[in-house]
């Protein structure tokens, strides 16, 4: 069985102030069955690596650029992530690729550096509201995952996030039929392009808008392995029940 992958994306928020929360997190979830990741602003990641250590709380970044180093002003590179503490990093996400117009080839260029420095991608792929009301849904995703993951990905380097961009930060949440469509047609898409063993220990997770009061209904979806979570993992308490409810799943 994959292992659950519990992974809080704190965006643009947080100070030095908020380390507090892996403490609190660490504390209520000091073995938890499932993988349990922050990925904080750039500023805080190594003060959280410190933080985290010692507990089962890994810390990741939320974007990295796709070379090693050069003239590229105000830009991190995988290695950097890397030394300061990071295991994983965010690529694709859909506000990196609405404002800063992030390409699929560009998530590909950034997730093949992320393998090179040792970390693992979790590249986002998810449909607007428009082309899901135009029924391009499927047609959306599976092209975004064609074109953001590089050849020879593996379960231990690449993670699939599929965040619907008009559930991200809106209160919406798919049905449970819908997420498991997209989610199947990702594992479908996986395992014609890399073989049914590698596709199988990809990991597949949900984000848009999950809670503690959604997160049993999305877990139970097949082929979910997991959620991106944004607003509600900035807090242990907000965070802590959804770590408890994919624990609960895999037990």
């Amino acid at each position: 069985m994959r292992r659950g992958l519990a992974a809080g994306n704190w965006k643009m928020n947080g100070t030095g102030g908020d380390l507090g929360e892996i403490a609190l997190l660490a504390a209520a979830h000091p073995a938890p069955a499932s993988e349990v990741l922050i990925c904080p602003p750039a500023t805080l990641i190594a003060r959280m690596a410190d933080a985290a250590r010692g507990t089962p709380i890994a810390v990741g970044g939320q974007d990295c650029h796709p070379a090693e180093k050069g003239a590229h002003t105000g830009d991190l590179s995988a290695a950097m992530l890397a030394e300061a503490g990071a295991s994983h990093v965010i690529l694709g996400h859909s506000e990196r690729r609405a404002d800063h117009g992030e390409t699929d080839d560009l998530v590909r260029a950034k997730a093949e550096a992320a393998r090179a420095a040792g970390l693992t991608a979790i590249v986002c792929v998810g449909e607007t509201l428009a082309e899901r009301e135009a029924g391009r849904t499927l047609e959306i995703v599976e092209g975004q995952l064609a074109g953001s993951v590089p050849d020879g990905a593996a379960g231990d380097t690449l993670v699939v996030a599929y965040e619907p961009v008009w559930a991200i930060g809106t209160g919406l949440t798919p049905t449970t039929e819908q997420i498991a469509e997209v989610h199947a047609a990702l594992r479908a898409a996986l395992t014609a392009r890399f073989g049914a063993e590698i596709a199988g220990a990809i990991r597949l997770l949900y984000g848009g808008s999950v809670k503690a009061a959604n997160a049993t209904e999305i877990f139970a979806v097949a082929d979910v392995d997991g959620a991106l979570v944004g607003g509600a993992s900035l807090k242990a308490a907000d965070f802590g029940p959804i770590v408890a409810a994919l624990d609960a799943r895999l037990g």
